[in-house]
């Protein structure tokens, strides 16, 4: 579970994510997300636009996230939630890591965020 939510860390890093090779060594081959717009996105389309989303730059807001727990499902797969801040917006994450026999080690398979709306987080 470490493994997987140190890599999530790492992911929230704007030096990781200005990276294409840094991030791609993170994300799983079948790696999909579905955003707070609702888009969803697969790893090529992720990784050609990570550098341009919100916290993936030196100078501009950081994802600060709290709470986050790393949750095994089975061997070789955990489920991360946590809460984060960028600027004003809050949102929710909930991620699937996974470790394939291949050697490459945890992976990002399948993440979500839900923006939150106003309110303390334990109000919402």
């Amino acid at each position: 579970m470490a493994e997987a939510v140190a890599g999530e860390l790492r992911l929230l890093d704007p030096r990781v994510r200005a990276s294409r090779e840094h991030a791609g060594r993170l994300l799983d081959p079948e790696f999909t997300e579905v955003g707070a717009s609702g888009r969803r996105w697969d790893r090529r389309t992720m990784l050609a636009e990570l550098p341009d989303h919100p916290g993936g730059g030196e100078d501009g807001p950081r994802y600060e996230p709290s709470g986050m727990r790393g949750t095994a499902l089975a061997p070789g797969l955990v489920h991360v939630t946590y809460e984060a801040t960028l600027g004003e917006r809050r949102s929710r994450h909930s991620s699937i890591w996974r470790k394939l026999d291949d050697g490459t080690g945890w992976r990002m398979y399948y993440h979500q965020g839900t923006l939150v709306p106003g309110g303390r987080p334990e109000e919402s």
